[in-house]
């Protein structure tokens, strides 16, 4: 309730104005469209608050409860603490402070201050790490609209002047269109109208100029409540009926709220109390729903005179009483001052002196200390009719006081109305400058278009000429596109088959290249041990040797035949694997298996050298791949490491898994090891194979099956080398799974 209402309530009635109260205003709880559509795109962000959100998914959540600030303060409360969880979550300071802002505003509706400071602070501490300058000014636009809010009108002053000095700095017009309204309410609050009307108006002409009708019913809202304390009362009305108009269209409830009040006081003020009461009443249901403890305060004062002047002084003292306990809980000291007097009021009225006395003179110094001329004039009254009634001297200087007070407020009401009245015409010439302006603009584009409509009917008959001829050109075209068609389709035939033919020539090339390769094989490292057998014989059929000769040759050409043998299944198997259905043998299997049954098989020759055999191979080693293949791969580099170590040496087989879901496999030797220019010219050709540590001799081309196997099983080979240090032969198989292989055959 505005004090300076009470004093005219309780000294004036109205005379020669009416109003009839609009209907009623409903109010929906459905959220506006904009609420829908970010709850919309949010998504699962809502549903599921464990989900980590992204930047784009928090700023929404933050604009969600910015959107619910004047619908229901209790859900932007909700999703401000929802942004910060997700903000922390995944470390995004723009969110966190935010959301701490968001927050702080609900906190001051509700009339937490000492939270909504430590989250202010908070809010302002992490822009200012991020040199966010416009959230900065905004966090000080949140302190003053605190401290107004707790009366300290100095330091709200304070704090809005800092944010419109950075607004105006960055050239934030929507925010210096806040400053100057809030900085408004200020100069009202402490009584110093003429001043809050020209940063009203300021307000205003920017908000219309943004088209920011939100704001703009905030600025003829507040222009009305100065209108109200002037005693203009049908200006007043007609500014609130255009804040209404917009807070029905927006759905904005807190707007509406404040409407009921504003009826609902003119109302008092012409002592229609039964209707006010009505008006009031909507008004707190609004406000308990928002929990706007302030204005529930505000209203029930209101209510507690209507009681009174209704002679109902229970009902009157039982809304007074609720008033003092809101104001006393949340420190709301214009609240308290305006509490005082209404008590006061009430026991004057009822002749009780002592108890009116009582409520006065702490209404009276508290209205001083806030140095609001609106609240000491009828505080002063109250505490002089107290002292008049107990018939104490001090009532006559009490008495000279409001007098002195109201007389001063007089003067000020001539200088305010005529400002008012000044700056309502500069505005309104404005708007009409507008309108003309606008009016002009729309003749010349009445203009434009009539001139516009004589060259359409032109371009028309060019365009009829025009289209003519595209079609004409359309339909060459059109015929002109088949026949490329038709020789795109010949040249990509006559392509193809040179394709085809290409890869057939390369196919022969590359069976012609393996046929010289095998044939120079077979008849280079097979023709040596058959001539060498078949030697043998001839010595022994001749008698050239003796028997216990031939018996002691035996062992070393029984190598020879075995070493042959060998190389020919090695090689018959790779001729089979260059067969296109070699695909169909890769299975899963235990690789553990082949590797003890070959180190079984040539334990004996390597015992024979001296050399130890050591598996290293985990037993639970499965891999994917052909066993055969695997099998001969495993076969040579085993004979090999065996053919260049010496006595004493080691062999070692190990095997270990790889983060890519390989098998990597190695078989390393301490032999005699390898020059770098030997190890460059592995798997890349037939190599010429130097004689073992006891003369045993080799192919050179096992290495190159071994590549050759491997790559088919989807691996790799390759080795490593230094000469007297020994060789390692490594190569790579793809792990295996006997659940996948079973759920594959299934």
């Amino acid at each position: 309730m505005r004090p300076f209402l009470i004093f005219i309530l309780l000294l004036t009635g109205l005379k020669g104005f009416s109003y009839t109260p609009p209907g009623p205003i409903y109010y929906s709880p459905v959220a506006t469209f904009k609420v829908d559509s970010l709850r919309t795109l949010l998504g699962a962000a809502l549903a599921n608050k464990d989900i980590l959100a992204d930047t784009l998914s928090i700023n929404r959540i933050n604009r969600l409860a910015s959107e619910f600030f004047n619908i229901n303060p209790d859900s932007t409360l909700y999703y401000g603490k929802l942004a910060i969880e997700k903000s922390q979550a995944i470390k995004y300071d723009k969110g966190l402070a935010d959301g701490l802002l968001q927050i702080t505003k609900a906190l001051v509706r509700k009339g937490d201050y000492a939270r909504a400071q430590k989250n202010l602070d908070k809010a302002k501490l992490l822009y200012s790490s991020l040199k966010d300058e416009k959230n900065v000014s905004d966090c000080f636009l949140a302190y003053g609209w605190m401290y107004e809010i707790m009366a300290d009108y100095k330091l709200a002053s304070k704090y809005y002047n800092q944010s419109l000095a950075i607004k105006k700095r960055i050239k934030d017009e929507p925010g210096i269109a806040k400053c100057y309204n809030n900085m408004g309410m200020v100069a009202d609050d402490t009584g110093k109208s003429s001043y809050a009307l020209d940063d009203y108006f300021k307000s205003l002409t920017l908000n219309i100029k943004l088209h920011n009708k939100i704001d703009a019913a905030s600025n003829y809202n507040n222009i009305g409540t100065v209108m109200q304390d002037l005693e203009i009362y049908p200006k007043a009305m007609e500014y609130y009926q255009r804040a209404i108009k917009i807070w029905q269209e927006t759905r904005n409830v807190h707007g509406v709220s404040i409407a009921y009040q504003n009826i609902g006081e003119i109302l008092l003020a012409q002592k229609k109390y039964n209707q006010a009461i009505v008006y009031l009443s909507k008004s707190i249901k609004l406000n308990t729903e928002q929990g706007d403890k302030k204005s529930i305060c505000s209203l029930y004062t209101d209510l507690g005179l209507c009681y009174a002047n209704k002679k109902q002084f229970k009902a009157a003292f039982r809304y007074l009483d609720q008033a003092l306990v809101i104001a006393s809980r949340y420190n709301i000291d214009v609240d308290k001052a305006n509490v005082g007097i209404c008590f006061a009021t009430v026991y004057n009225m009822q002749a009780d002196y002592r108890r009116a006395y009582n409520y006065a003179l702490p209404a009276k110094t508290l209205s001083d200390k806030l140095g609001s001329l609106s609240i000491r004039i009828p505080a002063t009254l109250q505490l002089s009719n107290a002292l008049g009634g107990l018939k104490k001297f001090e009532a006559y200087e009490v008495r000279k006081q409001y007098d002195d007070l109201k007389d001063s407020l007089k003067s000020d009401e001539i200088v305010q109305k005529l400002t008012s009245f000044n700056l309502e015409s500069n505005f309104a010439e404005k708007q009409r400058r507008l309108a003309e302006q606008h009016q002009r603009m729309v003749e010349l584009y009445k203009q434009k278009i009539q001139r516009r409509g004589l060259l359409s009917a032109l371009f028309f008959i060019i365009i009829l000429g025009m289209g003519a001829i595209l079609i004409v050109y359309y339909r060459a075209k059109l015929k002109q596109k088949k026949i490329n068609t038709i020789l795109e389709d010949k040249n990509k035939e006559v392509q193809q088959q040179k394709t085809d033919i290409n890869e057939q020539a390369q196919k022969l090339k590359d069976s012609n290249v393996l046929k010289d390769r095998l044939i120079s094989v077979l008849a280079h490292d097979l023709r040596a041990p058959l001539s060498t057998l078949r030697g043998l014989f001839s010595l022994l059929e001749d008698d050239s040797i003796s028997q216990e000769q031939f018996l002691r040759m035996i062992p070393k050409v029984l190598r020879k035949l075995e070493y042959t043998s060998d190389f020919l299944d090695t090689l018959l198997f790779w001729i089979n694997s260059q067969m296109e259905n070699f695909d169909s043998s890769v299975k899963t299997f235990y690789i553990k298996d082949i590797v003890a049954n070959k180190i079984q098989n040539y334990n004996e020759q390597a015992g024979n050298k001296g050399i130890t055999l050591i598996d290293n191979v985990p037993a639970a080693t499965v891999v994917l791949g052909d066993p055969n293949s695997v099998r001969i791969v495993i076969r040579n580099l085993i004979t090999n490491a065996i053919k260049f170590s010496k006595q004493n040496d080691t062999i070692s087989i190990n095997a270990r898994q790889l983060e890519d879901n390989n098998i990597l496999f190695s078989i390393k030797d301490t032999g005699v090891g390898m020059s770098e220019m030997q190890l460059n010219k592995l798997f890349k050709s037939k190599v010429d194979s130097g004689t073992g540590t006891n003369n045993e001799s080799g192919t050179g081309m096992g290495l190159l099956f071994c590549k050759d196997l491997i790559e088919k099983c989807n691996g790799k080979i390759w080795a490593q080398s230094e000469p007297g240090q020994g060789t390692e032969f490594f190569f790579t198989l793809p792990a295996g799974n006997f659940i996948e292989e079973t759920a594959l055959v299934a």
